[in-house]
């Protein structure tokens, strides 16, 4: 087994807190029907979480994604998955941690879910 789905295999078994809470409201098509899968390998990365029928990618950041060489190379990563005609959605721990609420409406915003 290469090491990306040896690396995407220890990150579905090893998910942070906030990957977990936002998994809790998308698994098993609780979220309005939609199917998503978790850490998911799109060419040469790893996503967070893919709804593929939608083409959405949720990504969930911690702090570590505000430091420069990371911010690069999560541009880097966008531009791949747009160029792939993904949208890419990021929610910031501290966003899943303190407003779940929030992150959830917006979720529906992009799905362009009304009820």
């Amino acid at each position: 087994m290469d090491n990306l789905k040896i690396n995407a295999r220890n990150l579905r078994n090893n998910m942070t807190k906030q990957e977990k809470k936002i998994w809790s409201i998308i698994r098993n098509r609780q979220f309005y029907g939609f199917r998503f899968l978790r850490q998911c390998i799109i060419g040469n990365y790893i996503v967070d979480f893919l709804c593929k029928v939608k083409k959405i990618i949720v990504e969930i950041d911690g702090g570590q994604h505000n430091e420069n060489k990371n911010i690069s190379y999560d541009n880097e990563r966008t531009k791949y998955f747009e160029s792939k005609g993904y949208k890419v959605i990021r929610f910031w721990n501290n966003e899943i941690d303190n407003d779940i609420d929030g992150v959830y409406l917006k979720l529906k915003e992009i799905f362009n879910i009304k009820d």
